[in-house]
């Protein structure tokens, strides 16, 4: 039986939170990745987003990204590898203070926006990346884009990886992600993210833009929390996939 983790990027929106729809998206993933304070998230949206998650027995992340809440870490920052590596390392390490006082484990780190599609190519970023995660804690799962080089950068580092791939995102024919200045980058028709996640999980392949297949070797599965409908595309990618006779596990 294929298997898959369902992962959605938390603790980006105190308003999620507030009016309870974060917690109902949670019903339908099995792994939260939590902003740490870089471009979102603070002490108490960090503390709610954990609790959440326990209640609905998730796997705990850290979400760190550039820290740049103007442009919610989207936008390429020209800093040096150690700033990265600082930077990333005191996200962690502030999730990991507020997790330890709740009782709960930060089992994966997966970096956000243009930090992750930064280093999806950039071997050094990459290495940054994995440096500052290493000064805090070297036995986690680091998430990086599906057959791409960072997940070797990350292997090399002695990191356990996790391949990544995404329900809600249209691909480029070369396997990159389509740039979110394009109107169609996101797969808004849940039924469609369904049928990418599928695809992705039993056949290891989905359709590009312009209807080129790819392969696309994925251990979990990337619904994002802040796109329109999130929660319907969460319910019927987690549908379809058991549908499929998918396991859909935590990492």
């Amino acid at each position: 039986m294929p298997r898959i983790d369902l992962n959605c990027d938390m603790g980006e929106m105190p308003e999620a939170i507030a009016d309870g729809s974060q917690e109902s998206l949670m019903q339908w993933i099995t792994s939260a990745n939590i902003a740490c304070g870089g471009h979102a998230g603070d002490s108490q949206t960090m503390e709610a987003t954990i609790r959440q998650a326990q209640n609905h027995n998730l796997a705990v992340g850290a979400h760190p990204g550039y820290p740049d809440r103007e442009n919610f870490g989207r936008i390429e920052l020209k800093l040096s590898y150690s700033e990265v590596a600082d930077f990333v390392f005191g996200q962690v390490s502030a999730l990991a203070a507020i997790a330890l006082k709740l009782g709960a484990k930060i089992r994966h780190v997966k970096p956000h926006g243009a930090l992750y599609n930064q280093a999806v190519h950039n071997a050094e970023l990459a290495a940054a990346i994995a440096e500052g995660v290493a000064r805090w804690n070297s036995e986690v799962v680091l998430v990086g884009l599906a057959d791409s080089p960072m997940l070797e950068v990350f292997r090399r580092a002695g990191f356990a990886i996790a391949a990544e791939a995404f329900a809600d995102r249209l691909y480029e024919p070369d396997g990159t992600l389509r740039a979110r200045k394009h109107d169609d980058a996101l797969i808004r028709d849940p039924a469609e993210a369904g049928k990418q996640a599928v695809s992705i999980a039993t056949r290891g392949a989905l359709i590009a833009r312009g209807g080129k297949e790819i392969p696309v070797h994925a251990q979990t599965l990337c619904i994002h929390g802040d796109t329109p409908g999130s929660y319907k595309i969460a319910a019927a990618v987690s549908q379809a996939l058991r549908a499929a006779s998918v396991s859909v596990q935590p990492l």
